[in-house]
C-alpha cells in the first residue's frame, strides 16, 4: 500500500540533500533509501566533488546502504530521488533489487523510469521496481531552474 503522507516526508529529505548538493555547486539532486520506514542511506550529486561521472546522488545512496545494510540486494527497500533516475542510475538500482523507487521531477532528456525509456521495468529484467513521480516536483524544478540559471548567469559575467 502507497502512503502518500510518508512519500511526502521521504521526499522531503530527498530535497534537503538536493539542496546540500546546490550549496557544494552541484546538480541539486538528492536521494534518500528507506527500509521499514526508516532512513538508511542519505546522499546528494557528487559529480564535480569527487570527479567521477558515476557519483549521481543515486549511485552514492545505493552504495551506502549496501555498505550499511551489509548486502547487495536490497530488496524491501525504497529510493527516493529528486529527479527521475538516469539510464546508469537505473540499471543499478534494478540491479541493486530496489523494490520501489519515487522521484520528484520527469526528466525529459534522459529519464529512464518512464520519461524517455523505463529501464525500471524492462520486461526482459529478472527484477522490476514499482514506480512513483512527481511527489514534490514542483519544489525540485525550482531548485534545479535556479541552479541552471545562476550558471548560466556566471557564464555572462565572466
Amino acid at each position: 500500500m502507497i502512503d502518500m503522507h510518508s512519500d511526502d516526508h521521504f521526499m522531503a529529505e530527498a530535497l534537503r540533500q538536493a539542496r546540500r548538493a546546490f550549496a557544494s555547486d552541484e546538480v541539486p539532486v538528492g536521494a534518500v533509501i528507506v527500509r521499514e520506514g526508516r532512513i538508511i542511506a542519505r546522499a546528494f550529486n557528487q559529480v564535480e566533488l569527487l570527479k567521477d561521472a558515476t557519483a549521481h546522488a543515486e549511485m552514492l545512496a545505493l552504495t551506502q546502504a549496501q555498505s550499511d545494510f551489509n548486502d547487495w540486494r536490497l530488496t524491501g527497500c525504497s529510493l527516493y530521488v529528486t529527479k527521475e533516475p538516469c539510464p546508469m542510475c537505473a540499471g543499478a538500482i534494478v540491479q541493486s533489487r530496489v523494490e520501489r523507487v519515487i522521484y520528484a521531477l520527469e526528466d525529459p532528456k534522459g529519464g529512464a523510469a518512464g520519461s524517455v525509456m523505463n529501464i525500471l521495468q524492462c520486461p526482459t529484467l529478472n527484477h522490476h521496481c514499482e514506480i512513483t513521480g512527481g511527489i514534490r516536483g514542483p519544489e525540485s524544478q525550482t531548485l534545479l531552474k535556479t541552479f541552471f540559471a545562476q550558471k548560466r548567469a556566471s557564464k555572462r559575467d565572466n
